[in-house]
């Protein structure tokens, strides 16, 4: 019988401690909320898709997978669209305190939402975007253009300047160049910036829990609120836990190889 190693040992063990919480979230999701509360069982003694079916069926709580879907999905659209030019400025222009600029971008990545979180109410509310999709949309950008923004420099900037100006020589404009030539180039680091514009957006809470009430409110908010008169419900919660794992899951497994090469560059 072969000997186990010890760095076989080490990884089965990180692997159990890394899946056990998702095991548990998976298997409290088919259970009852009295099985739950009353007894502990590796798995489910009478399997129910109950809670799966009440997420699906009732409109507050597959709302918030759409309000969220929605939000996300356009601040990573602008966040793209914004950080783009700004990454390009920066790693092939230098001009008076780009150094400092460029600083500036990533203080603003390092402050926690809740520094933001009254301004932007207020602010909202006074322009009437409170509870929008575009108000929590917006407010991420705050936090997603910076990033997008260093991480698309990096990949810019392994892109040799020879090839804009042949691109130039041969007739193109900057926009067609750009789109039909650079941005293929530097398609990794697209595929990275996304990746981390969205899983920002989509595990965020404080701003987007102060920024709706009822039209725009995204599910880690409505996952906050499962308090009822019969206390909470945790069978319910553990199956929308499930179902916001999935997207995150979704993303990294499209992009794992786009997260990979960032890594080899030293920009993740």
């Amino acid at each position: 019988m072969p000997k186990l190693r010890g760095s076989t040992v080490v990884m089965v063990v990180y692997l159990l401690f890394l899946f056990l919480p998702i095991y548990w979230l998976i298997n409290m999701s088919f259970k009852t909320n009295t099985e739950i509360v009353s007894s502990f069982s590796l798995w489910p003694q009478n399997p129910t898709v109950q809670n799966y079916v009440t997420i699906f069926t009732d409109p507050a709580w597959y709302m918030g997978y759409v309000n969220s879907l929605i939000y996300v999905v356009i601040n990573t659209i602008i966040s793209l669209a914004v950080a783009l030019p700004a990454a390009y400025a920066f790693s092939r222009y230098h001009f008076m305190g780009d150094k400092h600029l460029f600083f500036w971008l990533l203080t603003n990545r390092m402050a926690p939402p809740a520094v933001f979180a009254l301004p932007f109410f207020q602010l909202y509310s006074s322009v009437g975007l409170f509870d929008t999709h575009i108000a929590v949309a917006l407010a991420h950008c705050l936090f997603n253009v910076p990033l997008a923004v260093w991480i698309l420099e990096g990949f810019m900037r392994g892109v040799p300047k020879e090839i804009d100006e042949t691109a130039y020589i041969d007739g193109y404009s900057f926009g067609r160049f750009f789109v039909q030539i650079f941005m293929p180039l530097i398609a990794s680091g697209i595929g990275v910036a996304a990746f981390f514009c969205f899983m920002f957006s989509w595990v965020e809470l404080l701003l987007s829990r102060t920024l709706t009430t009822v039209d725009a409110k995204p599910i880690a908010a409505i996952m906050t609120r499962t308090q009822g008169a019969a206390g909470v419900d945790w069978g319910v919660l553990a199956a929308a836990g499930v179902l916001t794992i999935i997207p995150g899951a979704l993303v990294i497994y499209f992009v794992r190889n786009y997260i990979a090469k960032g890594f080899a560059l030293g920009r993740v």
